[in-house]
């Protein structure tokens, strides 16, 4: 797991071929402007959603895992705070991966929270489970999806 402010995004390019295009892209596009909905950049390699959410709490934010996927976050309206715990230390499952839609769910503790406001990121990788948006607003977002080497 990876956060920081979004104007540093070029340090993490290196660590996957695609994020230099994810950093193209957030470099040239006003993110506030596009429409909620998934938008294709390079087929199933390289995609991302803009999304609304509905309010959560702490208590109501499940951890949620990819094994196919990295997500790259930023919260464009509100600031979001997300969940963080080792993949490899989450046993309670709450609903078992689903190839289809590339998740899995648990019930095991947030070992961290993370306070992203609009301006930074986060990139969750597979082995970082992630429980994301929540605020007590809910919070408009893009979610990077890269495909795994």
């Amino acid at each position: 797991m990876i956060t920081d402010k979004l104007e540093h995004l070029k340090a993490y390019t290196a660590l996957h071929p695609l994020f230099g295009k994810v950093l193209e892209f957030v470099q040239t596009t006003d993110l506030n402007m596009l429409e909620n909905g998934k938008h294709v950049l390079q087929g199933d390699e390289l995609w991302f959603n803009v999304e609304q959410t509905l309010p959560k709490t702490k208590e109501e934010a499940l951890l949620e895992a990819h094994r196919r996927y990295i997500d790259i976050q930023i919260p464009l309206t509100a600031t979001e705070v997300m969940g963080y715990a080792p993949l490899a230390e989450c046993n309670s499952v709450a609903s078992p991966y689903d190839e289809a839609k590339d998740i899995a769910f648990f019930t095991d503790p947030v070992s961290t929270w993370l306070t992203l406001p609009p301006g930074r990121f986060a990139i969750f990788f597979p082995q970082d489970a992630h429980a994301p948006a929540v605020t007590p607003e809910g919070v408009r977002k893009i979610v990077f999806k890269i495909k795994t080497l």
